[in-house]
């Protein structure tokens, strides 16, 4: 199971960091993929990390102002995003697979998904 939090409403240039709570099998050997939707388009990447968290990869629309990281002690992984603007508003989901890691950014190799938190950003 897996719960994110941390969603909410900030001006363009604001700040928010989202957290994804993980239960059940072994957080430390899951890669963690952050996506998010926004109305009417499909779900799309941001950024994942590997069960280490030694390797991350981001969508490029993100990089330089997303940082994901993760706390296997505490079974939790981190978004952190900086210099929002209106067209981060999204649905920001986080899932998990349990196999090795890569760079690939489908949402069809994620088998589990948490419900969802928003995000919007006022301009």
């Amino acid at each position: 199971q897996l719960v994110e939090s941390g969603g909410g409403l900030v001006q363009a240039g604001g700040s928010l960091r989202l957290s994804c709570v993980a239960s059940g099998r072994t957080f430390a050997s899951s890669v963690v993929g952050w996506f998010r939707q926004a109305p009417g388009k499909e779900r799309e990447f941001v950024a994942s990390i590997s069960g280490s968290g030694l390797n991350q990869h981001y969508a490029n629309s993100v990089k330089g102002r997303f940082t994901v990281s993760r706390d296997n002690a505490k079974d939790t992984a981190y978004l952190q995003m900086n210099s929002l603007t209106p067209e981060d508003t999204a649905v920001y989901y986080c899932g998990v697979h349990f196999l090795s890691w890569s760079t690939a950014t489908t949402a069809s190799q994620y088998p589990y998904w948490g419900q969802g938190t928003q995000v919007t950003v006022s301009s």
